[in-house]
């Protein structure tokens, strides 16, 4: 019960916002025009934005973030080469 109730109140950006407020369009169209499909694609936007999920379902296309390369060290190395020939 907690990890739903930390998915429904956390983490909202503009997508997600976006998400619901076409599910809300969809609903009050649908209910206007007692048309039952404009319902459906409106439940399915409304769960996309209150459950913060995509199309292609939980983190399915999830990209794990770029982790920062350690930094460098301020001395050069001495490189040698060789001449071939």
């Amino acid at each position: 019960m907690n990890n739903l109730k930390q998915r429904l109140f956390t983490n909202w950006h503009l997508m997600r916002i976006v998400r619901v407020g076409i599910g809300i369009m969809f609903l009050v169209m649908g209910l206007q025009g007692k048309d039952w499909a404009m319902g459906l694609a409106s439940i399915f936007f409304l769960y996309q934005g209150i459950m913060d999920t995509g199309c292609c379902g939980s983190q399915g296309c999830y990209n794990p973030p770029v982790r920062k390369a350690k930094p460098a060290s301020t001395e050069q190395e001495h490189v040698e080469f060789e001449e071939i020939k």
